[in-house]
C-alpha cells in the first residue's frame, strides 16, 4: 500500500457527498449537546437548600 497522493484526493479542495454530511453532522451533534448542556446547567443549577457551613479548613492533613 503506498501514500496517497493529491492527485489521488478525490475531494482535496472541498468536501462533496457524504463526508460533508458527515462533518456537519458532526458540528450540529456538539452544537446540540452544548445546547443541552447550557440550559441543563442553568435550570438545575438553582440551589436554595443548601447548608452554609460558618468554619473555615485552616489545613488539609497530609498522610
Amino acid at each position: 500500500m503506498s501514500e496517497p497522493n493529491l492527485e489521488d484526493i478525490t475531494d482535496y479542495n472541498t468536501l462533496k457527498g457524504q463526508k460533508k454530511r458527515v462533518v456537519w453532522a458532526v458540528i450540529l451533534a456538539g452544537l446540540i449537546i452544548g445546547v443541552v448542556y447550557v440550559v441543563s446547567y442553568n435550570y438545575f443549577s438553582n440551589v436554595t437548600d443548601s447548608i452554609h457551613v460558618e468554619k473555615n479548613i485552616g489545613t488539609i492533613p497530609v498522610k
